[in-house]
């Protein structure tokens, strides 16, 4: 029993197999080609296969397709060849244009060539001297380089297909893409002809007046001016050039961004800025850069290496007031020239924009340099005046001195400090021994440089110093000088006082040094942070835990 039941059941599965498949030879019924007309008609007996040769005004007809021709022949097997003024008119929306037509009926794959070969649809004409078309997946392919052209686009390649369903071109070899407003060379590239869409794969570089584009992969829309680029992606302009693993730009909306190692750098201000991500805001002219932000500034003989939670670069008024001045001159200009409004482009002068460019660091702000370091909470730079200044309890170290200050502004010419205003509560300290400490306390100081070396301070109010005296002769400590006034000029050599000027009613002490204990020495709001100075340029990613620094400073016991 069971056995005869295996039987039926396999009787029953052959049954439905040979019905799938005469189904499906059913479904795949190849229709004949039909002859429409002809001027005239003969059998050529030389040829075979039945062929019949066809002359004049031939037309044939292959379901929703209609072929044109000067002369053909037709062949039992459903195949044709047609020769001179060749036309293919697909469902009255693809046409196809050559001097040559093979033809194979029950495949529906359509051979053209000549001297020039067209495929036209509502989307674009393609042009070359030999195009297969696979009529049953609407698919057009050439491998003797093309020429496409599609809404302003014109595309070029050694090897192309076209889904003419799907809308759909696929280019391989030497493509490049000509737009009005740029040229894309590329390996690999595939087009959407309804979105106006581009995906490239391989080297693959943009160019245009603004810019030059580089990648390896990505995809750009040209409808929308929205594209991705990835993999050793980097966009260079006059002025900059930026670089990451990923680049996003959307030129309508003005915004751009860029993912992981990215960095730009501006050849004019000589200075590079690196991190995690990068936020480009066009009509605001703003760039703000975050995750392990770093700006390195290239000076003559030294390099400024700062890092700070967020780092933002803009301009300042003046770079705006000036620009609205410039378009105007420049529309002013083009007014009688032919040509849309788009077309007239004002480019600011380097050395305006250079002049007025502003960079913001937020949160954690620590420097090095091989001259100076510091840290504080913010920072603004300015290149119109080279100014620095650090704000909220910022702390610098010049060679052998300290500087504290609830404000710090710092003049740079050059790339070397020659002015130092600090203003509240100033303090500047440096160690004499590891218990005995030169100090300089006021109100406000001003401090001067040359070649980077502080040279002079002006104390304005409250002034207050110590500082030990060395014995010329044998350098040893000879005694200690203590004094007040409320303005002190005081004159630096080798990181030592010279000498020293008061002004208003001065009053100073000089102690001999077995009088004194170091710590009767000490001014009031003294610290000393020599553990937070950075002394190479990866110690600016280290920023020990102190939320509120008079909490947390280190003072002599």
């Amino acid at each position: 029993m069971t056995i005869r039941i295996k039987y039926i059941s396999e009787i029953i599965l052959t049954g439905m197999f040979i019905l799938f498949i005469h189904s499906q030879a059913l479904s795949q019924k190849v229709s004949k080609v039909e002859i429409i007309n002809a001027d005239s008609f003969e059998y050529d007996e030389n040829l075979g296969n039945g062929a019949k040769r066809l002359l004049g005004n031939v037309q044939f007809k292959h379901d929703n397709t209609l072929m044109f021709a000067d002369s053909a022949y037709y062949y039992d097997n459903n195949s044709i060849d047609a020769f001179g003024h060749i036309h293919i008119n697909q469902g009255d929306s693809t046409h196809l244009y050559g001097d040559f037509l093979k033809y194979n009926g029950n495949q529906k794959i359509a051979l053209v060539n000549g001297k020039t070969v067209t495929l036209q649809d509502k989307e674009l004409t393609l042009t070359t001297t030999q195009i297969d078309f696979n009529m049953a997946g609407n698919i057009a392919s050439y491998t003797q380089k093309g020429k496409i052209v599609t809404k302003g686009n014109t595309l070029t390649s050694q090897y192309g297909y076209y889904y003419s369903k799907t809308k759909f071109l696929f280019f391989k070899n030497d493509v490049i893409l000509v737009n009005p407003d740029y040229t894309m060379y590329s390996d690999t590239l595939k087009y959407n002809t309804v979105t106006e869409t581009a995906f490239f794969n391989g080297p693959t570089k943009i160019i245009s007046k603004s810019n030059r584009i580089y990648c390896e992969n990505g995809w750009y829309n040209t409808q929308t001016d929205k594209a991705q680029f990835n993999r050793n992606a980097w966009i260079k302009t006059k002025e900059q050039l930026l670089y990451g693993d990923s680049l996003y730009y959307d030129s309508k909306g003005g915004i751009g961004r860029a993912f992981n190692n990215v960095a730009i750098e501006d050849s004019t201000q000589k200075i590079k800025i690196k991190g995690g991500l990068l936020q480009y805001f066009e009509n605001e002219e703003k760039t703000i850069v975050t995750d392990k932000a770093v700006m390195i500034h290239y000076f003559k003989d030294d390099t400024l290496y700062l890092h700070a939670d967020t780092l933002k670069a803009s301009y300042d008024s003046t770079y705006f007031a000036l620009k609205k001045i410039k378009e105007k001159e420049a529309a002013q200009k083009n007014e009688n020239k032919k040509g849309p409004k788009s077309e007239i482009k004002v480019q600011m002068e380097d050395s305006i924009a250079a002049a007025h460019r502003l960079i913001f660091a937020y949160n954690k702000v620590k420097f090095f340099k091989q001259d100076l370091q510091g840290l504080c909470d913010s920072l603004v730079y300015g290149s119109a005046d080279s100014l620095m200044k650090l704000f909220k309890k910022p702390i610098l170290w010049s060679d052998a001195n300290q500087l504290t200050a609830e404000f710090i502004n710092i003049k740079l010419y050059e790339g070397e400090i020659y002015q130092l205003n600090m203003l509240n509560d100033a303090f500047i300290v440096s160690q004499y021994d590891s218990l005995r400490y030169n100090q300089i306390k006021g109100k406000k100081m001003f401090g001067y440089f040359k070649s980077n070396e502080l040279r002079k301070i002006d104390v304005k109010g409250n002034g207050e110093t110590v500082y030990y005296v060395k014995d010329d002769d044998d350098g040893s400590l000879s005694g200690v000088n203590k004094a007040e006034c409320s303005d002190i000029s005081i004159y630096v050599k080798d990181d030592k006082v010279e000498r020293l000027k008061m002004y208003n009613k001065p009053s100073g002490i000089m102690y001999p040094p077995e009088n004194v204990k170091p710590q009767e020495m000490i001014l009031k709001d003294f610290s000393w942070y020599q553990e937070y100075r950075p002394l190479k340029p990866d110690d600016i990613f280290t920023w020990k835990a102190f939320v509120n620094m008079n909490n947390k400073k280190k003072k002599l016991k």
